[in-house]
């Protein structure tokens, strides 16, 4: 101990952090990339890439093949998807680092319905193997509207190109993956047909978060949480994903699709699946996956009435937001002015197994909401009031810890100290950590870890076939009741609040409330 009481510079722990915590490089390969001229490529996998790279786990055998129906050579592919590469750093990205990426990016137009489209892209993918000898090592990566996913791969097949014969073949398949539990079957069924399952990675960004990839390393390397981490000791636990803008520009899609859809039986059952699994035997990809799979198994099938009881659905309109005032969903570009898409969902879920019984799973997700995050509360039941009756404590607020995943990473826990003085007060405290402040910070899109991942052959952190319809296999009740009545009342939240009253009714007739923006005195915003 140093003379001033404070641990000394060798006293102090060890701190790793990230920058020194560098994997591996991955193998050799050529990561092509279907509809590379989009907003996808350019905004997230390229940067996604540049930052692989400054962590060193890029092989120097590495090249990109853009692939699109826009007729381009190589250095206009460049031009145009390199624009990504410029934002990296915060605006300030390393140029060698830029030019290595840059000058591994190549380009093949490809029209798929035209007979042979397959042909210069097999003699591409042939000849960069050569160049870079990379192995046959290939993955393909889907950046395209959702409905060419089938067929592509389809296609892929037929031209040999997923064959595996000295390397191997993967392939990226970006959400939304399927509309439906039918539409997911059917797109399984496709894509089983034409390769393995081992081949196949369905990506989930939001897996790609640290703190989503801590979840698993925070319950079970603790040995003072998983004990508690059950029925007898949580109240509930509630998960929030919210966005502080509306659909911007991507109306047409969004009205297509809708909150519920959008987010719900990918990102949110994820994190459900995550929170609630039973310990794997080890953290092999199955041995995680199949735990994840059960807790879906295990979610209660809603009937209809449990769907106007259990499940919420609202559509912003105009509010305040972010200090300024903000149109209604119906009247965003591509809109039609009478629409019944949701851009709220709020459930209220159970899982039907010994670990959870009895505990409320709540999940809510939407757009224009106050702020942009995403959580998760785990509340603890609050300890008996017996003791301090004959004291100034009116109320023992819970303990709860919460898990926040964006846009700040890091863990927080709230619980209740004496307040200095001679009287018996109690005051909640909040003892946080945030990643950045404790291992650093690294520039990250969310795609790093999760392309990492698939080249190296780590299918943990991506969902199974039987996974996928498991989630949509929860969500279709919900689906089929909204679709056959039109939902009363919309717009009925304003922009900038916490979504429809009903949705704070869900939490409060259980004696809940959301961890924000849980004022039950809020007025009603105006319909119309």
């Amino acid at each position: 101990m140093s003379s001033t009481g404070s641990p000394s510079a060798a006293e102090q722990p060890q701190r790793a952090r990230a920058d020194e915590m560098t994997a591996p490089a991955a193998p050799p390969c050529v990561m092509v990339i279907f509809g590379a001229s989009g907003d996808l490529t350019r905004r997230k996998l390229l940067p996604a890439l540049y930052n692989l790279r400054r962590a060193g786990q890029l092989s120097e055998r590495f090249a990109i093949l853009g692939s699109a129906r826009t007729p381009m050579d190589d250095e206009e592919f460049r031009e145009l998807a390199g624009q990504g590469l410029k934002e990296c750093d915060n605006g300030r990205p390393d140029p060698g680092d830029v030019d290595w990426v840059s000058r591994r990016m190549h380009y093949v137009a490809l029209d798929a319905s035209e007979p042979g489209a397959y042909e210069p892209l097999a003699r591409r993918i042939e000849a960069l193997d050569r160049e870079y000898r990379t192995g046959g090592n290939v993955v393909f990566y889907l950046a395209t509207v959702p409905q060419l996913f089938g067929s592509v791969v389809t296609d892929l097949a037929e031209a040999g190109l997923t064959r595996q014969s000295g390397g191997w073949r993967r392939v990226v398949v970006e959400k939304p993956f399927g509309r439906d539990l039918e539409s997911a079957r059917e797109l399984n069924r496709q894509l089983l047909a034409a390769v393995a399952e081992s081949q196949i990675y369905r990506i989930d960004h939001y897996l790609g978060k640290e703190t989503v990839q801590n979840i698993l390393a925070f319950r079970f390397g603790n040995g003072v949480f998983e004990p508690i981490w059950n029925r007898r000791y949580v109240d509930h636990v509630q998960i929030t994903a919210a966005e502080r803008d509306g659909v911007g520009d991507r109306g047409g899609y969004y009205d297509g699709s809708g909150a519920l859809r959008d987010m719900v039986p990918n990102h949110l059952f994820q994190l459900i699946t995550l929170t609630a699994m039973e310990p794997p035997i080890s953290f092999e990809a199955d041995a995680v996956r199949d735990e994840q799979t059960k807790v879906l198994h295990a979610l209660q099938r809603f009937d209809e009435a449990d769907v106007l009881r259990h499940a919420v659905r609202g559509q912003y309109g105009e509010g305040v937001a972010a200090g300024e005032r903000q149109p209604g969903y119906r009247q965003e570009p591509r809109v039609p002015a009478d629409s019944a898409t949701e851009t709220f969902a709020a459930l209220e879920l159970s899982v039907d197994n010994w670990r959870w019984s009895g505990v409320p799973f709540f999940v809510r997700t939407g757009k224009r909401l106050p702020a942009r995050e995403t959580e998760i509360t785990i509340q603890f039941k609050p300890a008996p009031f017996r003791l301090f009756r004959d004291t100034p404590v009116d109320a023992l607020q819970p303990n709860h810890l919460v898990l926040h995943i964006q846009p700040d990473e890091g863990i927080s826990l709230a619980f209740g100290a004496k307040i200095p003085g001679p009287q018996l007060r109690l005051g909640e405290v909040d003892m946080r950590f945030d990643y950045v402040d404790y291992f650093g910070c690294r520039m990250s899109t969310g795609y790093e870890r999760l392309l990492y991942d698939c080249m190296i052959g780590d299918a943990t952190l991506f969902q199974r076939a039987d996974m996928v319809e498991a989630a949509w296999s929860v969500v279709q009740p919900i689906l089929d009741v909204w679709s056959a009545s039109a939902p009363a009342g919309f717009p009925n939240y304003a922009a900038g609040t916490w979504g429809p009253r009903e949705a704070i009714d869900l939490m409060n007739r259980g004696g809940r409330r959301w961890r924000d923006g849980g004022d039950v005195s809020r007025p009603r915003p105006p319909r119309g």
